[in-house]
């Protein structure tokens, strides 16, 4: 998460409890990390925040429940193969896919006080991409935890890999380059023009650099035109290509993700201003709470309301459980059909168990901020960790790109 602010009660729901939960399983190998330099895709112009701002956010992960023995957590900024992997990505991420984002144009729209019309806020799916993928290996999959609102960002993110994986992973066999019937029907499936390679490329005459000219020109084509198509208009010359994924195409692990709207009865948003951080006294909650949008059919105290388009009852259905207060929810629905009770004591009586639900998260918070040294050294172990899997994707990446090594065997013996 970008470290713009304290964690909210919507961040909770909507992926705290869900992390804590996947890394209870011991089948799962978690990296969690606070992702400072997606601050600066919004908050370039004063970075005066970030360092305090990635502090609070690890003890906000930590007072959810995280565990550094049993996930790894960590601070992108001390990856820097983050942005070495964003750098390779972004050299074939279409500009389209960018502009198309859907969450691009709604903060565009949204967010006033600030200039978002910056490459850094319109390409962060590219290095988005690179923090999903970076830990990944070869034959293994990849699970990215998200609600149905941030589906669209795994399948930006599979996409965009997809395409990597085609232009550095597509292995094309080279007795193809001495089949001309083959290969011209592999140009010409391609939308390339078929050669004729008795009259003007024979292909025995086709120098080493050439050969590679041309299959940079098929990965292209084969890049442009998705992977899936390309193989099926090349039909029966299948066989001269393999696909190798360099990257691995994540997968989105849907997980449940209550509604929980703001305290306007918009999406809940530090942006916004409508939320209530995991940091929230008591005092603060309950003046918040008490200006809570509600049904706006209920314009006085004597007119019936519809729970179930009301904000505040969302909330009760999160804190007023049955465990905590038996019976809530069925006072809640009554008195406000019947206008038995006021929005006034509806609010109030969700605040007391919003409070009861906070006070042992706020108690785990205040152990990790008398002791910040501890947070810092949390992060700082998690980061080393991550670094050691982070290099070993890029030696596999770098080399998928460059071939470096090939070419050292090749002056060198």
């Amino acid at each position: 998460m970008r470290p713009t602010g304290r964690l909210h009660i919507g961040h909770y729901f909507g992926a705290l409890q869900n992390w804590v939960n996947l890394q209870n399983d011991p089948a799962n190998d978690c990296f969690f990390f606070v992702a400072d330099w997606h601050a600066l895709t919004s908050d370039y112009a004063d970075t005066s925040a970030i360092a305090g701002n990635s502090l609070q956010i690890t003890i906000d992960y930590l007072a959810a429940g995280l565990d550094p023995a049993k996930s790894t957590i960590f601070l992108q900024s001390l990856v820097p193969e983050h942005a070495e992997l964003h750098l390779l990505l972004s050299m074939v991420t279409p500009l389209g896919w960018l502009e198309r984002v859907p969450t691009y144009k709604e903060q565009i729209e949204n967010v006033t006080n600030k200039d978002l019309h910056t490459y850094g806020f319109l390409g962060y799916p590219t290095p988005q991409t690179a923090d999903i993928v970076m830990y990944t290996q070869p034959g293994k999959g990849i699970l990215v935890p998200v609600g149905e609102d941030q589906v669209s960002h795994v399948e930006f993110s599979r996409e965009l890999v997809r395409r990597f994986n085609v232009y550095y992973g597509l292995e094309i066999k080279h007795d193809l380059l001495s089949n001309p019937e083959a290969l011209s029907n592999v140009l010409s499936a391609s939308g390339m023009l078929p050669l004729r390679v008795n009259q003007d490329v024979p292909l025995q005459s086709l120098t080493d650099d050439q050969k590679l000219i041309l299959e940079s020109q098929i990965r292209r084509a084969a890049a442009e035109m998705g992977l899936a198509n390309f193989l099926e208009k090349i039909s029966h010359n299948r066989y001269f290509f393999s696909v190798r994924d360099i990257l691995t195409p994540p997968q989105e692990l849907l997980t449940p993700t209550p509604r929980i709207p703001g305290l306007d009865g918009r999406k809940m948003s530090k942006s916004y201003n409508n939320a209530i951080t995991l940091s929230e006294s008591d005092a603060d909650i309950r003046a918040k709470t008490k200006v809570m949008v509600t049904d706006p059919a209920r314009k006085r105290r004597t007119d019936p309301g519809n729970p179930d388009i009301c904000p505040v009852f969302d909330w009760h259905k999160l804190f007023s459980t049955p465990e905590r207060d038996p019976g809530r929810l069925d006072w809640v629905r009554k008195g406000c059909t019947t206008a038995g009770i006021g929005c006034i004591e509806c609010k109030a009586a969700m605040a007391e168990n919003l409070i009861k639900w906070i006070e042992p998260v706020r108690a785990r918070r205040v152990q990790y901020e008398q002791n910040p040294k501890q947070v810092l050294e949390l992060l700082d172990n998690g980061s080393a960790t991550a670094r050691e899997s982070a290099k070993q994707t890029m030696q596999r990446v770098r080399e998928s790109i460059f071939s470096w090594n090939r070419k050292r065997k090749e002056i060198t013996g």
